[in-house]
């Protein structure tokens, strides 16, 4: 399934440095070292073999170290066979204040049958610039559900391109992204449903405080003799400052006529009456604001599938509203 070569946790020389808190019990690490996998000059790439199941989930740690380019760009491969299935957890980091600029590409093929769940953690310093593109081919039946969570970064853009190649194919995305200060945030999703029978949804929420700024396009074309699609996409921001801005444009390019598709966006700001009952009921302002916006976030975190790794994310999602994250503002490693 991976290369022989490819070392797992534990690893001295980068668990010495980074708390990770993630790991449960069936989690298999590999670190991603400046584009690397630790100990070998090569990306990352996984192969899961025809009707190979995964059952441990496997966390993949990408950091950016002082003694790279401040620059790099490289390609990552996921290769999922025939019938196979697999729970792939991607995380990002950065151990030192330098202005890393990264460009990362993954490409993801889902065979017929084959399923995958996809989770990808972005917790980066308030001046790196992370770009991550992915490009998804999916065969028929073939199933791919896939989350972003961002809590943290300087500007992070993420470009998704989806190809639904075969009949009965499944994809559901969803995004939570977590930006105050001066942080930009984009996601960019084109998705193309080129044949009959399959479905998809979209979902990404975003809480912006300070001078934050985030960017959403999505795009779902149903090109012509796509009969029988389904597809959903829907972005919303909660607004917790005057400063704060948002920018949504999801689009429907549809070429058939048997179809079921929508679309939609909205921007908002906390509900006063809901603050007001919960603040009559005893509960201080702070602490009312900080469980509205965690009702916001659940729908999201609800499609973890695991449940041990859905509480991880919640507590860390919760840390980030606190303003935990805060007292690591000149600390780079932003553990998790």
């Amino acid at each position: 399934m991976l290369s022989e070569n490819y070392i797992y946790a534990p690893a001295p020389a980068i668990s010495n440095q980074f708390r990770c808190r993630v790991p449960m019990a069936g989690t298999r690490q590999l670190f991603l070292v400046n584009g690397t996998v630790q100990g070998t000059p090569v990306p990352f790439s996984f192969h899961c073999r025809k009707g190979e199941k995964m059952d441990d989930i496997l966390q993949v740690i990408g950091v950016r170290t002082a003694d790279s380019p401040l620059k790099i760009s490289f390609e990552n491969n996921i290769a999922l066979e025939e019938g196979s299935s697999a729970n792939i957890l991607l995380c990002s980091h950065t151990f030192s204040m330098e202005k890393f600029i990264t460009d990362e590409s993954y490409k993801i093929s889902v065979g017929e049958g084959a399923s995958a769940d996809i989770l990808l953690m972005q917790n980066e310093h308030n001046e790196a610039v992370h770009n991550t593109f992915f490009e998804i081919n999916m065969a028929s039946s073939a199933s791919l559900k896939m989350s972003f969570l961002t809590l943290h970064g300087g500007n992070i853009k993420n470009t998704v391109i989806v190809n639904l190649n075969g009949e009965h194919s499944t994809f559901d995305l969803s995004g939570l992204y977590l930006v105050d200060g001066n942080q930009k945030v984009e996601n960019d999703i084109t998705l193309y449903h080129r044949v009959p029978n399959c479905t998809s949804r979209q979902l990404f929420k975003g809480i912006l405080d300070d001078s934050s700024q985030t960017r959403f396009t999505g795009i779902i074309n149903v090109v012509p003799g796509a009969q029988k699609t389904e597809a959903y996409q829907a972005n919303h921001n909660l607004l917790l400052n005057n400063n704060a801005k948002i920018y949504s444009q999801p689009q429907l390019e549809i070429y058939a006529d048997d179809v079921k598709c929508s679309h939609g966006a909205t921007n908002g700001r906390l509900n006063e009456e809901e603050l007001f009952y919960m603040r009559s009921r005893g509960i201080p302002s702070h602490e009312a604001k900080l469980l509205q916006q965690l009702a916001f976030t659940y729908e999201i975190l609800e499609k973890v599938s695991s449940d041990q790794l859905r509480e991880r994310m919640l507590s860390l999602v919760e840390k980030r509203l606190r303003g935990e994250f805060s007292d690591c503002k000149n600390c780079s490693k932003n553990c998790c």
